[in-house]
């Protein structure tokens, strides 16, 4: 038998230690992308609506040539290359801090209903990307008659 025992300072000041991690992750909030390696997270809507799906996706500072977006049924992929612009600094001059991002992003989800990528479409603008994807039309069944 062991006599070793864990140490959990919760079990004896949760209060104390509850306030103490919610003041450091406020203190590390302005941090938080220096500890992302400035890695761009895709956040995206998805709606359904007059048949069709509508996923509305932001990439700042996106180049529109550098998105691909990939629709195989009902799995739909998109992917943004984003690069960093070298900005000329006055001579002597030195970065003091740089937040903005470079590199790739992808998201893919799937969808419920296989879409007719035969009509979809994608518009990028102000750094948003919108894709109007409609369903595909299901054959209606079809009674066979046996012979």
């Amino acid at each position: 038998m062991s006599n070793l025992r864990l140490f959990e300072p919760r079990l004896f000041e949760p209060a104390l230690s509850d306030s103490f991690e919610s003041l450091f992750r406020r203190f590390m909030a302005p941090m938080q992308i220096g500890l992302e390696n400035g890695s761009l997270d895709m956040r995206l809507d998805v709606a359904e609506v007059d048949g069709m799906y509508k996923v509305v996706a932001d990439l700042p500072g996106v180049r529109k040539d550098d998105i691909s977006v990939r629709i195989a049924g009902n799995q739909v992929q998109i992917e943004a290359q984003a690069r960093k612009h070298h900005e000329t600094q006055e001579a002597g001059g030195r970065m003091l801090r740089s937040e903005r991002w470079q590199g790739a992003v992808a998201r893919s989800f799937t969808l419920s209903d296989e879409v007719d990528d035969t009509k979809a479409s994608a518009r990028y603008e102000d750094g948003v990307l919108t894709l109007e994807l409609p369903k595909r039309a299901t054959s209606a069944t079809r009674r066979l008659a046996v012979q």
